[in-house]
């Protein structure tokens, strides 16, 4: 079943045509990694699909939802977002930020329900970030400032979790901890779009994988069939050696 869906989907900035037809599809209980080089597109292709950039041309669609289509609140129901980079503007308690992540959820008034408070505190208990829970987010590290949000977008609830590069401040540890939250989502029937540099740790926690080059989808499916020296080389302009890691999944080595 189809979570999210992109069908050819354009998009300009500056003049330029960053998406030129985007087809691609991310499947309930699944976690699909999306590749490229920067500036090849993959933040635009989150902000088309959370409507903060309208689409050129083509169409979004969530649950068979056009995007476009539905309130802030009901998309906010169905998608969440962790961003690259987090500013809060106002020294907000770490508990404060995760609990806005309910907010789809709450009546007119928006006042927080014993629900509420109860899946904010589960989800700083996951991402371990629940002893800041007291603290301003603006003096905790980046590191953890990503975990805050990462639970703020499990609170969320959503139907469809879109990550654009969630490990990038982290210690391996904790990028492992965060990779494993995509499975628990996808295993739970929902899914997860994941902006990754990471090509290896991609190859190992996503179903499958889908690579963004010049606008397009240049390739997509297993990471055998994406990761290979051809596709790299078209993509990334690098030489890469790929060789299979002691589970199986391709290891990328690029030569220097």
């Amino acid at each position: 079943m189809s979570a999210l869906r992109f069908d050819g989907v354009t998009a300009r900035l500056a003049g330029r045509d960053v998406l030129r037809g985007v087809d691609l599809e991310v499947r309930s209980g699944e976690v699909l990694g999306l590749l490229g080089r920067n500036g090849a597109g993959k933040t635009t292709l989150l902000r088309v699909a959370t409507a903060v950039l309208p689409a050129g041309a083509g169409s979004v669609l969530v649950n068979g939802a056009g995007v476009s289509e539905l309130s802030r609140r009901e998309l906010a129901r169905r998608l969440a977002v962790v961003p690259q980079e987090t500013h809060v503007p106002f020294p907000f308690r770490v508990s404060e930020v995760v609990l806005m992540g309910r907010t789809p959820h709450q009546g007119a008034f928006g006042f927080d329900a014993p629900e509420d408070l109860a899946r904010a505190q589960a989800a700083l208990e996951r991402m371990g970030v629940a002893q800041l829970a007291d603290r301003s987010i603006l003096e905790i590290s980046g590191g953890e400032r990503q975990l805050v949000m990462v639970a703020r977008a499990l609170a969320q609830e959503p139907d469809v979790l879109l990550f654009d590069e969630p490990t990038a401040f982290l210690d391996l540890g904790h990028r492992l901890d965060v990779l494993g939250v995509l499975r628990e989502v996808a295993a739970d029937g929902r899914a997860a779009l994941v902006v990754s540099h990471d090509l290896t740790l991609a190859a190992r926690f996503c179903d499958r994988l889908a690579l963004l080059a010049d606008g397009r989808i240049a390739a997509s499916g297993s990471a055998a069939d994406v990761l290979t020296p051809e596709h790299l080389r078209a993509a990334f302009g690098i030489e890469a050696d790929v060789v299979p890691g002691p589970d199986g999944a391709p290891l990328v080595l690029p030569r220097l």
